[in-house]
């Protein structure tokens, strides 16, 4: 079960004027259940999207980037489980767009229109005969209010559907914030095995999207990590629907830009953190915080050498405060010119070293508390300057090791 979460009840996610969503048990990888998830967005919507790191990428990441660098008005999202179209080669590229011109034959759309998503198993065909005979189901199914549904439809090793919404007033008009979320394993930043689904109905200039997505993401999905495998397929979507009513937002940096950001970035951040309290085996949510920094940079790098440490995050598991080990994360993170007499560490509301060593009133008592805790915060002082980030990630469990060895059963 995930760590202190609850997916949010389908009338807790508001629907977002301009965009409809339809599910389909279409069979792609097992019989009865949603695995295929079709978005249907009114002609005018803004689309913007932030994609996998990983070179080997998917072929509907590859799709997507395409469409979108293009500029052709997006008008349609399909999204399905069970097979993630990666590894294979000029195959899978064909078959994507074997599946946005079937989207896009049922919905009098042109192809280029449509953008395809894939999760699932890597290196196997994707069946997209299932995926074309399930659309006219999904078709038919398209509500305002199916966001329940869908975060459902896209599950793989994921316990709950993650799910978040919010509203915000801009302009005099109450504007709306919906997303889901998928992911539990295979998850480290640029970004995680994941896929991300935000819209607003927020009336906003189409050049500021990628801006805002991208801010968006760096606050959120950027900053989890569960086992440090960075995925095939991320991607993270927004879509502006532009029916709010209020005057366009024309710059990000404005009361009206700012408040929109705020509210992105809330519901990602809400999706980010539920994914990592998903986690695959997850007993644990760990908040990694390093401060002192010179740069934010070598924050980031401190702070993902703790989140990505086995010996760091099989401790949590054990309740075990073998806490030299975050310490020897510290050292070996990356900063060459790191004085290991000015650190601090933290646990919780616990003062574990300072200046490079155990504190004299450190007891392992007091860490073994903490450890035992479901949440629980490392708070590095690294007292080289004034910047700070944060991470989030979780323990390493038994059950961590029997979901992926039993992956593909």
């Amino acid at each position: 079960m995930p760590v202190n979460y609850l997916p949010a009840a389908a009338d807790q996610l508001h629907p977002i004027a301009g965009l409809r969503i339809g599910t389909a048990m279409a069979g792609i990888r097992k019989a009865n259940r949603r695995d295929l998830v079709l978005f249907a967005l009114d002609e005018g919507c803004a689309v913007a999207g932030v994609f996998t790191k990983n070179r080997f990428c998917a072929a509907p990441v590859q799709v997507c980037r395409e469409q979108l660098a293009a500029g052709h008005g997006i008008r349609a999202i399909v999204i399905n489980t069970g097979n993630a179209n990666a590894g294979t080669g000029a195959d899978g590229l064909a078959r994507a767009r074997r599946t946005c011109a079937a989207v896009a034959t049922l919905m009098g759309l042109e192809a280029q229109s449509v953008l395809p998503f894939s999760t699932g198993v890597i290196m196997e065909t994707l069946p997209v005969d299932r995926i074309e005979a399930g659309l006219p189901a999904a078709l038919a199914d398209l509500r305002p209010d199916h966001w329940a549904q869908a975060a459902q439809g896209i599950m793989t090793t994921d316990t709950v559907p993650k799910a978040a919404s919010r509203q915000v007033a801009i302009g005099g008009r109450m504007v709306t914030v919906t997303g889901i979320a998928k992911g539990a394993g295979m998850i480290r930043p640029n970004m995680a095995t994941m896929l991300g689904f935000v819209a607003t109905d927020a009336v906003i200039a189409p050049a500021l999207l990628q801006a805002l997505v991208q801010q968006a993401a760096d606050a959120s999905f950027n900053r989890i990590t569960i086992d440090g495998d960075t995925s095939t397929n991320d991607s993270f979507v927004l879509v502006a629907t532009q029916r709010a009513g209020h005057a366009a937002i024309t710059d990000l940096a404005s009361p009206e830009g700012r408040a929109l950001a705020d509210a992105v970035t809330a519901v990602s951040r809400e999706l980010a953190q539920a994914i990592v309290r998903d986690g695959e085996g997850a007993t644990k949510f760990i908040t990694v915080r390093v401060e002192g920094g010179r740069d934010e940079a070598e924050c980031r790098l401190v702070a993902y050498a703790i989140a990505h440490s086995p010996l760091v995050k099989t401790a949590f598991f054990a309740s075990d405060p073998n806490l030299g080990r975050i310490l020897a994360a510290v050292g070996y993170a990356g900063i060459d010119d790191l004085d290991q007499g000015l650190i601090d560490l933290h646990l919780d509301d616990v003062h574990v070293a300072t200046q490079g060593g155990r504190h004299p009133a450190y007891q392992e008592a007091d860490g073994l508390r903490v450890m035992k805790g479901s949440e629980i915060t490392v708070r590095v002082h690294l007292h080289r300057g004034g910047a700070a980030t944060e991470v989030w990630t979780c323990d390493l469990s038994h059950d961590y090791v029997s979901i992926n060895a039993d992956y593909r059963s």
